[in-house]
């Protein structure tokens, strides 16, 4: 049984570690837990491992945000994964950064990441985790905001939260999104 697991994010240093990648920052955090490296393929950064017999596919597209369905479609078809067997992990503006949501489907929300996968894959059923990034921007600032780093204030919380999305994979992986859901959606993250 395999698993994908997508990150999403923009590759370049001017992104790292931004609230818009995110999602490169969970799966990163996934692949160092379970000892593994990622390495450069067909519109991606790869990386793989067994969990209880289940292999596992990470990766972070190298397409950029707007084209992240293009290297999603192709991982999909070459190891031959259903959608529900599927998760991306995405930044999202209308949650506090405190929280996640995990989801078996739904709207791209405006995330163009989001939006791309949906086109290419003719569907919004895919599992999704959501990471709240919050929303504390002016008005007409969100792209700056979505760009920006962390705030030293932000960072502790942010880590713990990264920290929880790798059980929520791992959980996802093993039990399944109706059983994971129930935890993830709980899960306030303060400190």
């Amino acid at each position: 049984m395999k698993f994908l697991i997508v990150g999403l994010g923009n590759i370049g240093a001017e992104y790292a570690h931004t609230r818009h990648n995110i999602g490169f920052d969970v799966v990163e955090a996934l692949a160092a837990k379970h000892g593994v490296g990622f390495r450069t393929d067909r519109l991606a950064a790869v990386a793989e491992f067994k969990l209880k017999g289940k292999q596992v596919i990470l990766i972070e597209p190298s397409t950029y945000m707007n084209l992240s369905g293009k290297a999603v479609k192709y991982w999909m078809d070459k190891e031959k994964i259903p959608a529900e067997q599927v998760l991306v992990v995405v930044d999202e503006l209308a949650l506090p950064i405190s929280k996640l949501r995990l989801r078996p489907g739904g709207s791209d929300a405006g995330h163009n990441g989001l939006k791309s996968i949906q086109e290419l894959l003719q569907t919004t059923a895919y599992p999704r985790l959501r990471f709240g990034i919050g929303n504390d921007y002016p008005k007409g600032r969100q792209a700056e905001f979505v760009l920006s780093k962390w705030s030293p204030a932000e960072q502790p919380v942010v880590q713990k939260k990264i920290e929880a999305c790798v059980e929520v994979i791992e959980s996802f992986v093993l039990t399944g999104i109706e059983r994971t859901m129930n935890h993830a959606n709980k899960i306030e993250i303060t400190l």
